[in-house]
């Protein structure tokens, strides 16, 4: 599946405003090994080299594409750098004191176990960050799961789309950041979007939870689909006068582990 930066980056200020919620809460004034899983094209992983000046920073993201966007951000800081890497087969190392997740963990199946592992292997005093989207059953995913599981589309999408484990609720992350021995605090916020232009949340979609449908079907096709799921979101999320009103919950936890 291919991620385009430039489609994901289109609502900005709604995808960025919860990784500095999240990171706010990651309370050390100083770190030699900050790694952000999953970070895409780098912008908010640049924010953590600044934060963080005396510390190496590292990006880990399986899209060329997104991390060719991410260099032109390490040129100009010493201290950021940027790997291709599945970080499902990543595990920290001694050094690593601050690991962050935002929006990624909901793509790698079994990530509930990689979790524990990865805070199994924590050095005492470090912190793990994680924010996963939590509106799966909101109508923008409930939706595209109707269409795609249709006569017309069910042939050519079945089992594309993954909903029901894709993320956990916000207290099965504290109790497995809890049970591998940290400090640990999970909460949720649903942010209340007010956007603008014929069809957004088609448009946020189309940069995150409809690339698995796109990429499954041709060009015609994938235009086809988006027409039947775009009339649905329309009566789901109807314009009003100041913007289309499109509330997205996030899940959050922070861990600092003992020791």
């Amino acid at each position: 599946m291919k991620w385009d930066p430039a489609k994901y980056a289109e609502f900005g200020n709604y995808r960025d405003r919860p990784y500095f919620d999240l990171t706010g809460r990651v309370l050390k004034d100083d770190a030699r090994h900050v790694v952000d899983l999953g970070c895409g094209p780098g912008n908010l992983t640049a924010t953590l080299a600044d934060r963080w000046p005396g510390a190496d920073v590292v990006g880990i993201d399986a899209s060329e594409a997104m991390l060719h966007k991410a260099a032109e951000l390490a040129a100009a800081r010493p201290n950021l750098s940027f790997t291709l890497a599945d970080i499902a087969h990543w595990m920290p190392s001694g050094r690593t004191d601050v690991v962050v997740t935002n929006a990624a963990l909901q793509w790698v199946p079994g990530h509930r176990d990689l979790l524990a592992r990865w805070l199994a292997a924590l050095r005492p005093g470090a912190w793990f960050a994680l924010q996963v989207p939590g509106n799966f059953n909101a109508p923008s995913h409930a939706l595209m799961r109707q269409v795609a599981e249709s006569a017309q589309w069910l042939e050519a999408l079945d089992g594309v789309l993954r909903h029901e484990d894709a993320v956990g609720e916000a207290v099965e992350y504290l109790r497995i950041m809890l049970d591998a021995g940290c400090q640990a605090e999970a909460w949720e916020t649903t942010y209340c979007q007010v956007m603008q232009g014929p069809d957004p949340v088609l448009e946020w979609v189309r940069g995150t939870g409809l690339r698995p449908v796109l990429a499954a079907l041709g060009a015609e096709e994938g235009a086809a689909f988006e027409e039947e799921y775009s009339a649905r979101l329309r009566e789901a999320y109807p314009p009003t006068p100041h913007g289309t009103v499109f509330p997205f919950r996030r899940i959050f936890a922070v861990a600092r582990k003992f020791g």
